[in-house]
């Protein structure tokens, strides 16, 4: 079942796949660009209770530990989190429980899971497509009144624009689920400044908020599938009764519990800051790129672009050793975008390198 795309000029795009992702770019004999999983060794807090874990594997998964850990750390009580199998699942949980709806938006560009998850639940979708020419942003105004769902990430894959938090905030109204992917929300916390500063989710007076978060990206633990969801109990029941039995692993769950705790919180932080150093190092190195746009402003693990011919230039970078993110899959890109993992200053140079020979022949 096809969406609708709501577009300044009204032109509805061709249907791209939204059931393409970035690990298909990839290959043993790539560098990867394409994929926005921080990849480092786990810390000791972290590898050691998902090793001790495997003793108990004997024994169904118990989620009620991990369940209280992540509530403390959002300061909501426990019948407001809901653990997933990743963020993927929680899409899939909200469009299954959720049949009712009857006029769902997809704020796009963004990830293409949600929409995705939607429309296998037979639901149909409408698409707002945010502007190029105004850096990606949200204009709640342009959001339909009369949406009974309203889905956007943020900061959004694949933009990675960072919204603020009050315009997101000021779409939720009594009779709408308010869908925010938070997936990437901790690439954004930095030292002197508030943790995850546009993230809503400790905000438990929004009528309809769901927020959805993975510890995927920046643990590294995209193979362990382990996300939740954060909102109104209720609602959560609601998708709870739609979830397999004993969805998440006892591995999961013990990392999920570390992961709420404080050493995980003051390591997020210093993550970032040496993320938002490799980013602008990637940004910069860019722009000195004649033909290259760098898209709004970002403030994640990735950065997209804009390249008359990319889809060509894609092709040429994998012959010389590079994986990178196509971007004609995402709703209101096209063939002349890629996404480029943020990565370290001398992996990011070699790129460069690569990118400018390959755009000066």
């Amino acid at each position: 079942m096809h969406g609708q795309s709501t577009t300044t000029s009204g032109v509805l795009p061709a249907e791209p796949d939204l059931a393409h992702h970035g690990d298909a770019e990839v290959t043993a004999d790539l560098v990867d660009l394409a994929v926005n999983v921080r990849r480092a060794p786990l810390p000791p807090w972290l590898a050691e209770p998902i090793r001790a874990s495997l003793a108990d594997l004997a024994a169904y998964p118990d989620p009620r530990p991990a369940r209280a850990a992540v509530a403390a750390r959002h300061r909501r009580p426990p019948e407001e989190v809901l653990l997933t199998a990743g963020a993927a699942e929680g899409f899939v949980l909200l469009a299954q429980a959720l049949r009712g709806l009857r006029r769902p938006v997809v704020v796009h560009p963004q990830f293409t899971e949600p929409e995705a998850a939607l429309r296998a639940a037979g639901h149909t979708v409408r698409r707002v497509l945010l502007d190029e020419a105004d850096g990606f942003r949200l204009h709640p105004d342009r959001i339909p009144a009369d949406a009974d769902l309203v889905m956007i990430g943020n900061p959004t894959n694949p933009t990675s624009v960072l919204h603020p938090a009050a315009d997101i905030a000021a779409l939720a109204r009594p009779g709408r689920v308010l869908v925010v992917d938070e997936a990437f929300a901790d690439t954004t916390a930095t030292p002197g400044t508030a943790a995850e500063p546009e993230s809503l989710a400790a905000r438990r007076d929004l009528p309809g908020l769901l927020v959805v978060r993975s510890l995927t990206k920046t643990w590294g633990l995209a193979g362990l599938r382990i996300g939740y969801l954060l909102g109104e109990a209720a609602l959560l029941r609601r998708l709870a009764a739609v979830q397999p039995l004993w969805a998440v692993s006892t591995p999961a769950l013990a990392a999920a519990a570390a992961c709420a705790g404080p050493e995980a919180a003051r390591a997020e932080r210093t993550i970032a800051a040496q993320l938002e150093a490799d980013r602008e190092h990637l940004v910069a190195r860019l722009k000195t790129l004649p033909g290259v746009r760098v898209a709004g402003r970002p403030a994640s693990a990735f950065v997209l672009v804009r390249i008359s011919g990319a889809d060509r230039i894609r092709d040429l970078l994998r012959e010389r050793g590079w994986a990178v993110r196509r971007g004609d899959t995402f709703p209101g890109l096209g063939v002349d975008w890629l996404r480029i993992a943020v990565r370290d200053r001398v992996t990011t140079d070699a790129f460069i390198e690569a990118l400018a020979e390959i755009m000066e022949a």
